[in-house]
């Protein structure tokens, strides 16, 4: 039996599957004879399939159950008028002091730590992120590798997001047998590194995270 389960910005999924055992026996006779007692045997071969399977999450959905919730990270930039500086108020007509030079743009974040979390039995884990929808604002836009990621645990790093397509690839730590097997949870913390001056507005993007192994 095989389930999937796909979640979030990050892909979830669930692999689950339950080996098919099956045995194979020969037949053996003895008899008859008038020397007693007789004895025969009988060969009785076994095999058991124990499938691979990932499971990965990036927000809600903390094993064993997937969740369903797609997560978003925001980030608001607000101007800071020079030169004392000054939030200015929203609105027309306001009077502010100010010195001529540019505004800088104070970055606040909402809702960028994420808690992580990588379970495996299938050996080696990576992680990749591909960038499924550029950051937009109509016809402007913003580099997807301008967000960033920072990890609590060094055993389950973030993949840079590229600006396109998929990026490199990063490897999980395992946790037993080998590398074999792999629980590791860990807390992302996703940045805006704010590079250039943009058109104001609204941009918005997705990017999709994926776990596989060999």
């Amino acid at each position: 039996m095989n389930t999937r389960a796909m979640h979030g910005a990050g892909t979830l999924a669930v692999v689950l599957g339950m080996g098919m055992t099956g045995a194979q026996a020969a037949s053996s006779t003895a008899g008859p004879s008038a020397t007693v007692p007789l004895s025969t045997g009988v060969n009785l071969d076994f095999t058991i399939a124990i499938d691979k399977f990932i499971f990965f999450r990036i927000g809600d959905g903390a094993w064993p159950t997937p969740g369903g919730t797609t997560s978003t990270v925001s980030f608001v930039l607000t101007p800071s008028i020079p030169a004392v500086p000054t939030t200015p108020v929203a609105g027309n007509n306001t009077p502010v002091n100010w010195s001529g030079a540019a505004p800088g743009f104070g970055v606040t974040p909402s809702g960028n730590a994420l808690p992580v979390e990588v379970r495996s039995n299938a050996g080696q884990i990576t992680l990749r992120a591909t960038a499924t929808t550029p950051l937009a604002n109509g016809a402007n836009t913003i580099p997807l590798s301008e967000i960033t990621i920072a990890s609590s645990d060094a055993n389950l790093p973030a993949p840079q997001i590229p600006n396109t397509g998929t990026g490199t690839a990063v490897n999980v730590v395992g946790t037993a047998f080998a590398n074999l097997v792999t629980q590791r949870t860990a807390t992302w913390t996703f940045s805006y590194a704010n590079l250039a001056s943009r058109t104001a507005g609204t941009y918005t993007g997705q990017v999709t995270f994926t776990a596989s192994s060999p």
